[in-house]
Protein backbone atom coordinates (compact mmCIF):
# COMPACT_ATOMS: atom_id res chain seq x y z
CA UNK A 1 0.00 0.00 0.00
CA UNK A 2 1.02 3.78 -0.81
CA UNK A 3 0.42 6.28 2.42
CA UNK A 4 2.38 9.46 2.03
CA UNK A 5 1.99 12.08 4.93
CA UNK A 6 2.87 15.93 5.54
CA UNK A 7 3.84 16.70 8.98
CA UNK A 8 1.16 16.38 11.89
CA UNK A 9 -1.53 18.66 12.32
CA UNK A 10 -1.47 21.01 15.82
CA UNK A 11 -3.98 21.02 17.84
CA UNK A 12 -6.03 24.50 17.53
CA UNK A 13 -5.56 26.76 20.38
CA UNK A 14 -8.89 25.87 22.60
CA UNK A 15 -8.54 22.05 22.06
CA UNK A 16 -8.67 19.95 25.27
CA UNK A 17 -6.98 16.52 25.54
CA UNK A 18 -10.55 14.80 26.16
CA UNK A 19 -11.53 16.22 22.43
CA UNK A 20 -10.72 14.02 19.24
CA UNK A 21 -6.68 13.92 17.59
CA UNK A 22 -6.17 15.28 14.69
CA UNK A 23 -3.94 13.56 11.71
CA UNK A 24 -1.80 13.73 9.09
CA UNK A 25 -3.25 14.31 5.78
CA UNK A 26 -1.88 12.22 2.86
CA UNK A 27 0.32 14.32 0.16
CA UNK A 28 -0.84 14.95 -3.38
CA UNK A 29 -0.52 11.32 -5.07
CA UNK A 30 0.81 11.10 -8.75
CA UNK A 31 -1.80 11.75 -11.61
CA UNK A 32 -3.23 7.41 -12.07
CA UNK A 33 -4.40 8.77 -15.63
CA UNK A 34 -0.88 9.83 -16.92
CA UNK A 35 0.58 13.07 -16.98
CA UNK A 36 -1.61 15.95 -18.30
CA UNK A 37 -5.15 13.66 -18.41
CA UNK A 38 -7.56 14.59 -16.17
CA UNK A 39 -11.28 12.72 -15.11
CA UNK A 40 -13.43 13.17 -18.28
CA UNK A 41 -15.73 10.15 -17.08
CA UNK A 42 -17.67 8.44 -14.16
CA UNK A 43 -19.90 6.02 -12.93
CA UNK A 44 -21.02 4.61 -9.56
CA UNK A 45 -21.77 1.56 -8.00
CA UNK A 46 -24.03 1.55 -5.08
CA UNK A 47 -23.92 -1.64 -3.12
CA UNK A 48 -26.65 -2.92 -0.46
CA UNK A 49 -29.84 -4.64 0.11
CA UNK A 50 -30.97 -2.24 2.36
CA UNK A 51 -31.55 -0.29 -0.68
CA UNK A 52 -32.99 -2.67 -3.24
CA UNK A 53 -35.01 -3.98 -0.90
CA UNK A 54 -37.08 0.08 0.35
CA UNK A 55 -35.98 -0.01 3.37
CA UNK A 56 -32.85 2.56 2.96
CA UNK A 57 -33.02 5.73 0.66
CA UNK A 58 -29.75 6.17 -1.14
CA UNK A 59 -28.64 9.88 -0.97
CA UNK A 60 -25.37 8.94 -2.29
CA UNK A 61 -25.74 8.95 -5.84
CA UNK A 62 -27.64 12.02 -5.93
CA UNK A 63 -24.60 13.98 -3.98
CA UNK A 64 -21.85 11.98 -6.09
CA UNK A 65 -24.51 13.20 -9.30
CA UNK A 66 -24.23 17.00 -7.95
CA UNK A 67 -20.04 16.66 -7.50
CA UNK A 68 -19.42 15.36 -10.67
CA UNK A 69 -21.70 18.31 -12.73
CA UNK A 70 -19.72 20.92 -10.25
CA UNK A 71 -16.37 19.67 -11.24
CA UNK A 72 -17.24 18.95 -15.22
CA UNK A 73 -16.81 15.31 -14.97
CA UNK A 74 -19.98 13.41 -17.19
CA UNK A 75 -21.17 10.71 -15.06
CA UNK A 76 -21.82 8.15 -17.01
CA UNK A 77 -23.60 5.39 -15.07
CA UNK A 78 -25.22 4.76 -11.87
CA UNK A 79 -25.76 1.35 -10.71
CA UNK A 80 -27.35 -0.22 -7.45
CA UNK A 81 -26.40 -3.94 -7.14
CA UNK A 82 -26.97 -6.10 -4.14
CA UNK A 83 -24.28 -7.30 -1.75
CA UNK A 84 -23.82 -10.01 -3.32
CA UNK A 85 -19.88 -10.56 -3.92
CA UNK A 86 -19.45 -12.22 -7.73
CA UNK A 87 -21.77 -9.06 -8.76
CA UNK A 88 -19.75 -6.75 -7.16
CA UNK A 89 -16.43 -8.29 -8.46
CA UNK A 90 -18.03 -7.91 -12.22
CA UNK A 91 -19.00 -4.43 -11.90
CA UNK A 92 -16.37 -3.31 -10.26
CA UNK A 93 -14.07 -5.00 -12.95
CA UNK A 94 -16.66 -3.71 -15.71
CA UNK A 95 -16.45 0.35 -14.32
CA UNK A 96 -13.15 0.71 -13.86
CA UNK A 97 -12.53 -0.66 -17.47
CA UNK A 98 -14.71 1.29 -18.80
CA UNK A 99 -14.57 4.96 -16.91
CA UNK A 100 -12.00 7.56 -15.21
CA UNK A 101 -13.43 7.99 -11.86
CA UNK A 102 -15.23 4.96 -10.25
CA UNK A 103 -17.00 5.16 -6.66
CA UNK A 104 -18.66 2.40 -4.60
CA UNK A 105 -20.11 2.69 -1.47
CA UNK A 106 -21.55 0.24 0.91
CA UNK A 107 -21.02 -3.43 0.45
CA UNK A 108 -19.78 -6.69 2.18
CA UNK A 109 -16.25 -5.42 3.44
CA UNK A 110 -12.76 -5.58 1.68
CA UNK A 111 -12.81 -8.83 0.61
CA UNK A 112 -14.70 -8.10 -2.68
CA UNK A 113 -12.37 -5.30 -3.04
CA UNK A 114 -9.25 -7.20 -3.17
CA UNK A 115 -10.74 -9.96 -5.17
CA UNK A 116 -11.79 -7.72 -7.75
CA UNK A 117 -8.19 -6.90 -9.02
CA UNK A 118 -6.81 -9.89 -8.13
CA UNK A 119 -4.92 -8.72 -4.56
CA UNK A 120 -4.34 -10.16 -0.79
CA UNK A 121 -5.64 -8.20 1.84
CA UNK A 122 -3.55 -6.65 4.90
CA UNK A 123 -3.89 -4.72 8.09
CA UNK A 124 -2.67 -1.13 7.01
CA UNK A 125 -0.37 -0.27 9.87
CA UNK A 126 -0.91 4.10 9.83
CA UNK A 127 -4.74 3.02 9.66
CA UNK A 128 -4.37 1.07 12.88
CA UNK A 129 -2.65 3.58 14.53
CA UNK A 130 -5.15 6.05 14.20
CA UNK A 131 -7.90 3.71 15.46
CA UNK A 132 -5.82 3.22 18.31
CA UNK A 133 -5.54 6.90 18.98
CA UNK A 134 -9.11 6.83 18.65
CA UNK A 135 -9.12 3.32 20.72
CA UNK A 136 -7.93 5.35 23.76
CA UNK A 137 -11.47 7.25 23.91
CA UNK A 138 -13.15 3.39 23.62
CA UNK A 139 -13.83 0.45 25.20
CA UNK A 140 -14.08 -3.03 24.10
CA UNK A 141 -15.58 -6.03 26.38
CA UNK A 142 -14.43 -8.31 24.50
CA UNK A 143 -11.34 -9.43 21.98
CA UNK A 144 -13.96 -9.60 19.26
CA UNK A 145 -15.07 -6.47 19.54
CA UNK A 146 -11.60 -5.14 18.99
CA UNK A 147 -11.03 -7.56 16.02
CA UNK A 148 -13.95 -6.72 14.35
CA UNK A 149 -12.75 -2.86 14.45
CA UNK A 150 -9.34 -3.56 12.76
CA UNK A 151 -11.55 -5.08 10.06
CA UNK A 152 -12.11 -1.73 9.11
CA UNK A 153 -8.08 -0.88 8.65
CA UNK A 154 -8.08 -4.02 6.28
CA UNK A 155 -7.54 -3.03 2.46
CA UNK A 156 -6.33 -4.65 -0.56
CA UNK A 157 -2.44 -5.10 0.09
CA UNK A 158 -1.68 -2.68 -3.26
CA UNK A 159 -4.24 -0.07 -2.78
CA UNK A 160 -3.75 3.56 -2.10
CA UNK A 161 -4.68 4.86 1.17
CA UNK A 162 -5.19 8.39 0.91
CA UNK A 163 -6.05 10.45 4.14
CA UNK A 164 -8.30 13.12 3.18
CA UNK A 165 -8.77 14.97 6.13
CA UNK A 166 -7.16 15.87 9.33
CA UNK A 167 -10.24 15.51 11.64
CA UNK A 168 -11.32 12.15 9.18
CA UNK A 169 -9.64 9.49 10.21
CA UNK A 170 -11.17 7.07 7.67
CA UNK A 171 -9.09 7.38 4.89
CA UNK A 172 -10.57 6.44 1.01
CA UNK A 173 -8.92 3.22 -0.57
CA UNK A 174 -7.77 3.76 -4.24
CA UNK A 175 -7.51 0.36 -6.56
CA UNK A 176 -6.13 0.73 -10.19
CA UNK A 177 -5.98 4.38 -9.90
CA UNK A 178 -9.52 4.45 -10.28
CA UNK A 179 -12.05 2.92 -8.40
CA UNK A 180 -12.42 4.57 -5.04
CA UNK A 181 -13.96 2.83 -1.93
CA UNK A 182 -16.41 4.89 0.52
CA UNK A 183 -17.94 4.08 3.51
CA UNK A 184 -22.52 4.03 2.83
CA UNK A 185 -23.13 6.23 5.32
CA UNK A 186 -24.41 9.75 3.70
CA UNK A 187 -23.38 12.35 6.12
CA UNK A 188 -19.76 10.82 6.19
CA UNK A 189 -19.62 10.03 2.24
CA UNK A 190 -20.40 13.49 1.67
CA UNK A 191 -17.53 14.71 3.65
CA UNK A 192 -14.89 12.17 2.38
CA UNK A 193 -16.18 12.91 -1.27
CA UNK A 194 -15.71 16.56 -1.19
CA UNK A 195 -12.58 16.24 1.20
CA UNK A 196 -11.32 14.01 -1.82
CA UNK A 197 -11.19 16.80 -4.50
CA UNK A 198 -7.91 18.58 -3.97
CA UNK A 199 -6.31 14.80 -4.71
CA UNK A 200 -8.19 14.02 -8.24
CA UNK A 201 -6.87 15.44 -11.27
CA UNK A 202 -9.59 17.06 -12.25
CA UNK A 203 -10.97 19.00 -15.56
CA UNK A 204 -9.77 22.64 -15.54
CA UNK A 205 -12.41 25.08 -14.90
CA UNK A 206 -12.54 26.50 -18.52
CA UNK A 207 -13.61 23.46 -19.73
CA UNK A 208 -16.37 23.03 -17.29
CA UNK A 209 -20.34 22.97 -17.96
CA UNK A 210 -22.59 25.63 -17.05
CA UNK A 211 -26.40 25.20 -16.71
CA UNK A 212 -28.66 27.83 -17.56
CA UNK A 213 -32.44 27.28 -16.59
CA UNK A 214 -35.10 29.97 -18.10
CA UNK A 215 -38.74 29.59 -16.04
CA UNK A 216 -42.19 30.19 -17.98
CA UNK A 217 -45.45 29.72 -16.65
CA UNK A 218 -46.38 28.47 -20.22
CA UNK A 219 -47.72 24.64 -20.34
CA UNK A 220 -45.11 22.54 -21.79
CA UNK A 221 -47.35 21.34 -24.48
CA UNK A 222 -47.04 25.39 -25.96
CA UNK A 223 -43.38 25.39 -25.79
CA UNK A 224 -42.93 21.63 -26.77
CA UNK A 225 -42.15 22.08 -30.53
CA UNK A 226 -40.09 25.15 -29.94
CA UNK A 227 -37.71 23.34 -27.55
CA UNK A 228 -37.66 19.84 -30.07
CA UNK A 229 -36.32 22.36 -32.46
CA UNK A 230 -34.16 23.75 -30.98
CA UNK A 231 -32.70 20.81 -29.33
CA UNK A 232 -32.16 19.51 -32.87
CA UNK A 233 -30.22 22.41 -33.60
CA UNK A 234 -28.04 22.72 -30.33
CA UNK A 235 -27.11 19.19 -29.86
CA UNK A 236 -24.14 19.38 -32.40
CA UNK A 237 -22.88 21.76 -30.72
CA UNK A 238 -22.56 20.22 -27.11
CA UNK A 239 -25.19 22.18 -25.87
CA UNK A 240 -27.71 19.91 -23.94
CA UNK A 241 -31.65 21.28 -23.92
CA UNK A 242 -34.40 20.00 -21.13
CA UNK A 243 -37.72 20.80 -19.63
CA UNK A 244 -38.91 19.82 -16.43
CA UNK A 245 -42.68 20.92 -15.40
CA UNK A 246 -43.57 22.00 -11.73
CA UNK A 247 -47.26 20.69 -11.24
CA UNK A 248 -49.54 24.20 -11.53
CA UNK A 249 -46.38 26.52 -11.88
CA UNK A 250 -45.02 26.28 -15.24
CA UNK A 251 -41.38 24.69 -16.65
CA UNK A 252 -38.14 25.09 -16.01
CA UNK A 253 -35.93 24.81 -19.46
CA UNK A 254 -32.08 23.92 -18.41
CA UNK A 255 -29.51 24.55 -20.90
CA UNK A 256 -26.51 22.64 -20.11
CA UNK A 257 -23.11 23.45 -22.25
CA UNK A 258 -20.01 25.55 -22.31
CA UNK A 259 -19.65 29.27 -23.12
CA UNK A 260 -17.60 28.43 -26.60
CA UNK A 261 -19.61 25.32 -27.75
CA UNK A 262 -18.23 25.38 -31.05
CA UNK A 263 -19.12 27.60 -34.04
CA UNK A 264 -22.37 28.80 -34.07
CA UNK A 265 -24.90 30.06 -36.90
CA UNK A 266 -23.11 32.45 -39.42
CA UNK A 267 -19.80 31.55 -38.33
CA UNK A 268 -19.91 32.90 -34.81
CA UNK A 269 -19.18 31.53 -31.61
CA UNK A 270 -22.25 29.87 -29.59
CA UNK A 271 -22.61 31.49 -26.23
CA UNK A 272 -24.82 29.59 -23.93
CA UNK A 273 -26.06 33.24 -22.32
CA UNK A 274 -27.13 34.09 -25.91
CA UNK A 275 -29.07 30.86 -25.76
CA UNK A 276 -30.68 32.01 -23.10
CA UNK A 277 -31.91 35.07 -24.21
CA UNK A 278 -33.33 33.45 -27.51
CA UNK A 279 -35.39 31.25 -25.12
CA UNK A 280 -36.76 33.57 -22.54
CA UNK A 281 -37.99 35.48 -25.37
CA UNK A 282 -39.77 32.51 -27.40
CA UNK A 283 -41.05 30.95 -24.17
CA UNK A 284 -41.90 34.12 -22.69
CA UNK A 285 -40.02 32.98 -19.56
CA UNK A 286 -36.85 34.62 -17.32
CA UNK A 287 -33.62 32.99 -16.17
CA UNK A 288 -33.91 31.78 -12.65
CA UNK A 289 -31.56 30.99 -10.09
CA UNK A 290 -31.09 27.47 -7.98
CA UNK A 291 -32.93 29.59 -5.29
CA UNK A 292 -35.40 30.54 -6.99
CA UNK A 293 -36.08 27.19 -8.76
CA UNK A 294 -35.55 25.33 -5.64
CA UNK A 295 -38.36 27.99 -3.97
CA UNK A 296 -40.39 27.30 -6.95
CA UNK A 297 -40.23 23.58 -5.91
CA UNK A 298 -40.76 23.69 -2.73
CA UNK A 299 -44.19 25.52 -2.96
CA UNK A 300 -45.18 23.11 -5.41
CA UNK A 301 -44.34 20.20 -2.99
CA UNK A 302 -46.51 22.16 -0.60
CA UNK A 303 -49.45 22.75 -1.97
CA UNK A 304 -49.94 19.34 -3.53
CA UNK A 305 -49.22 17.98 -0.15
CA UNK A 306 -52.25 20.23 1.43
CA UNK A 307 -54.30 18.89 -1.45
CA UNK A 308 -53.89 14.94 -0.97
CA UNK A 309 -54.66 15.59 2.24
CA UNK A 310 -57.43 17.38 1.96
CA UNK A 311 -58.35 14.51 -0.31
CA UNK A 312 -57.99 11.71 2.63
CA UNK A 313 -60.37 13.41 4.77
Amino acid sequence: MSSSASSSTAPTPGESAREKPRFPISSIPPNPLGEGRHIRTAAALIIGDEILNGKTLDRNSHFFAQYCFEQGIELKRVEVIADDEEEIIEASRRMVKNYDFVITTGGIGPTHDAKSFNQNLAHHGETLRRMEALGKQRTFSNPGQLEAAQRMALFPERAEVIFIADNIWVPVVRLEGRLCVFPGIPSLFERMLTSLTPFLPLPPKNERPLRIQVFTERPESMIAPYLTALQERLRPRGIQVGSYPVLGKGVFVSLIGRDLAGDGENGHQLWLADVAREVEREVGGQVASEEEIAHKKEIAQKEIAAKEGKANL
